[in-house]
């Protein structure tokens, strides 16, 4: 498939790249659109797509006998992980209800539309097979990107762009993505475009690549010469230019210590979490004392966010089992706000279900009372502590933007100052650096390293990439079961 852009300019101001928009994809070409957050990644596959309505230009698409074609263009993003159910009603502990879960739809409805015999080949292809009789609800966000992934894919699109495919994916799917859509570019045809928020996740199979920076496209190269300066391109020229501006050394802020009565923050013994008779946990033993940073680690689907539901008091099975939390058992008279109000959390599933129409400034601002949405007002004092905890992030530029209007990399590190805005006692992070960019990861990280040299803060870390593990992690709990 051929594409070719011209001179494409969007109607709307909002939507405008600096300059009109030229580029042409040739057949048997894969591409990646690399650049740091808020660079104009996603709205360059919008374009593409057909999704902003141009005021000049145009963007046409040709077979190889160059005769235009329509609707050969797929594409997959975060958000997508809404269409895999027509309720309205979803809300983010659902997962977690057993009665309310009931009411989301199995796996194998949602490719009811396929042949059974395409059905195995792709599910086989990339190992989800054995999700297809699971409730969708009850999928690990890198299940459920997994799913997503393999359905589209089913579909056998001309053309498909994939923003940001590997992340939430553990190292073993990772790879299997990677061969999966090789195989498919080999022998049938696919064409593919990523849209990359760093280079470590650019595949080998990519022939070229667009850099974008600051609403601008810049000079495209072939992938040999993105990676040429640098074979092993641990720092890379281009990238350089790329995330130059991303990064800032940040001065250490000074976080208040407190007289806490506990010496453990999480104690568990023979923990069993299961539904509809399959046991996601059995017979879970760990102690977190007060101080200690440990990273949660295991596979897609191993149960990290099932135990992190226990912790963070969103689980009811908590009741059943023997644990306790901040030095008092469960079931003996807190409420889940108790808990909630010493925990700063950030996890897919609060990304997943936090899509609310609001200024980035509230979304912040809600973590002062672990709801998804602002319902109360703020205290003056607050809302100064949730600027500043911006501007520390760097992320004080989207303080008055839309939360369902920035890209997903910025609504991540916006959640991110969300688990940060109250000074939790305990900071749980699954995954906190999802589609940051490189520079907007090392600010993070520093600050998480700042933050959690404080002996009165406890840490819970969980990630996918050894690298993304901050250097103040001495412990480690990893969870072997496999749903796959």
């Amino acid at each position: 498939m051929r594409i070719v852009v011209e001179r494409a300019e969007p109607r709307f101001p909002e939507f405008r790249f600096k300059e009109q928009v030229s580029w042409i994809m040739e057949h048997g070409q894969n591409w990646a659109v690399i650049g740091p957050n808020g660079a104009g990644k996603s709205l360059f596959a919008d374009l593409l797509q057909g999704k902003v309505a141009l005021r000049s230009g145009s963007v046409k698409f040709f077979d190889e006998s160059e005769v235009e074609q329509f609707g050969v263009v797929r594409s997959l993003t975060f958000r997508d992980i809404h269409s895999l159910t027509d309720s309205k009603n979803m809300y983010y502990q659902q997962r977690w209800n057993s009665q309310d879960a009931d009411e989301a739809p199995v796996a194998a409805e949602l490719l009811s539309h396929f042949s059974q015999e395409k059905i195995e080949e792709y599910t086989k292809l990339f190992g989800i097979y054995g999700l297809l009789e699971r409730r969708i609800i009850s999928l690990s966000s890198g299940e459920l990107r997994k799913f997503l992934i393999t359905r589209v894919l089913m579909s056998e699109p001309k053309v498909l762009i994939l923003d940001n495919p590997f992340i939430g994916l553990d190292a073993a799917s990772r790879k299997s993505l990677d061969s999966m859509l090789s195989h498919l570019y080999e022998q049938k045809g696919l064409q593919v475009i990523l849209v990359l928020s760093q280079t470590k996740d650019l595949p080998g199979w990519i022939t070229n690549v667009l850099p974008v920076k600051d609403m601008t496209l810049l000079q495209s190269c072939t992938r040999e010469e993105f990676f040429a300066q640098n074979p092993d391109a641990v720092t890379l020229p281009i990238a350089e230019q790329l995330f130059s501006d991303s990064y800032r050394d940040v001065a250490s802020p000074i976080y208040e210590n407190s007289e806490l009565p506990y010496a453990d923050v999480v104690e568990m013994h023979d923990v069993v979490v299961k539904y509809a008779g399959q046991v996601i946990l059995k017979d879970v033993d760990w102690r977190v004392q007060k101080g200690e940073k440990w990273a949660l680690l295991g596979g897609n689907g191993s149960g990290k966010s099932t135990l992190l539901s226990l912790v963070c008091g969103d689980n009811p099975q908590a009741y059943a089992n023997n644990m306790s939390l901040f030095g008092r058992r469960r079931g003996t008279g807190e409420s889940i706000w108790d808990i909630k109000r010493r925990i700063g959390y950030l996890s897919p599933d609060i990304h997943t279900y936090y899509m609310e129409d609001i200024p980035c400034l509230k979304v912040v601002a809600s973590g002062f009372f672990d709801s998804v949405g602002l319902f109360r007002k703020c205290t003056e004092e607050q809302i100064a502590k949730a600027k500043e905890w911006m501007r520390c992030f760097g992320a004080d530029y989207l303080m008055e933007r839309s939360f369902v209007k920035i890209s997903y990399g910025e609504q991540r590190l916006v959640l991110l100052v969300r688990a940060f805005v109250k000074n939790p006692e305990l900071l749980i992070l699954d995954e906190p650096l999802h589609g940051l960019d490189t520079g907007k990861k090392r600010l993070a990280k520093q600050i998480i390293e700042q933050f959690c040299s404080n002996p009165e803060k406890t840490l819970i870390y969980v990630s996918h990439y050894e690298e993304e593990i901050p250097a103040c992690v001495t412990k480690r709990k990893l969870l072997t079961r496999s749903c796959d």
